[in-house]
């Protein structure tokens, strides 16, 4: 019986630990080039068409997929970046920079061209959506639970790197309202906020704030430790769909 028990624990958790595997190769601050002095990135400052900002890089969540493709582009009289998410799922990330005590507030612009047909993100197998603001946390793992950290260390063992302690995502969804925090649909450590895509949203240019350790502090229950990483994400791989989004300068402010 309890030969049986473990078996179908594992069957139960096989799958969401090489999520969490490949989350961990897409995160992991090893993966990362060498930091920038300024936290945050202003693609206004930059040319359309021209090479990607130094220190950032287009990292894909799982081997085999098919990459994102972030552009700069002109919009109006400034440059943005252009995701487009053809079945695929990558992320452009930079190494954390970020001194939470001193910049607590993120503030960043985003587009949506149109919802994502069939995505919800509490369901994994319908797990996408046309923005994301990713933010990875050190923490104590030992502090986890016996679950948690068994999982984590099967993780390293398959991915070769530590999974982060915790991550936080602000994203654009429809399948819950806005302020609603949802779950990773495999594992618990990684938290997700709405904060966009409400109906009038798609198309149109938003500007957004949000105090990270208060959010941090709201869905895992304790301070936040050190940003190991932060970046963009756009991705249709779970849905099978196409989606195009833009992004605005993200800057790090002091809090409120």
């Amino acid at each position: 019986m309890h030969r049986i028990s473990i078996t179908r624990a594992w069957k139960r958790t096989a799958r969401p630990i090489r999520i969490a595997a490949c989350i961990a190769f897409l995160l992991s601050p090893l993966a990362l080039p060498a930091q920038d002095e300024t936290p945050g990135i202003a693609f206004s400052t930059l040319e359309p068409g021209g090479p990607l900002p130094a220190g950032w890089k287009n990292l894909p969540v799982v081997h085999g997929k098919a990459m994102t493709q972030y552009t700069l582009v002109r919009d109006g009289n400034t440059t943005v970046l252009q995701a487009d998410a053809d079945r695929s799922a990558s992320a452009l990330m930079h190494k954390g920079n970020i001194e939470l005590t001193q910049t607590p507030v993120v503030a960043w612009r985003w587009k949506a061209e149109k919802p994502i047909e069939g995505a919800d993100n509490r369901v994994g197998s319908k797990e996408d959506a046309p923005t994301r603001l990713v933010f990875t946390f050190d923490g104590d793992v030992s502090k986890l639970s016996i679950f948690a950290r068994t999982s984590m260390a099967m993780a390293k063992r398959m991915g070769g790197q530590d999974l982060p302690y915790a991550t936080l995502m602000y994203i654009w969804s429809t399948s819950a309202a806005q302020g609603s925090v949802i779950a990773n649909p495999h594992t618990d450590r990684v938290q997700m906020i709405v904060v966009s895509g409400q109906p009038g949203d798609a198309g149109q240019w938003q500007t957004l704030r949000r105090n990270i350790v208060q959010d941090y502090e709201k869905v895992f229950h304790e301070p936040p430790g050190r940003i190991t990483s932060y970046g963009l994400l756009t991705d249709t791989d779970n849905t099978g769909t196409t989606t195009r989004a833009w992004y605005g300068d993200v800057r790090f402010l002091p809090g409120p």
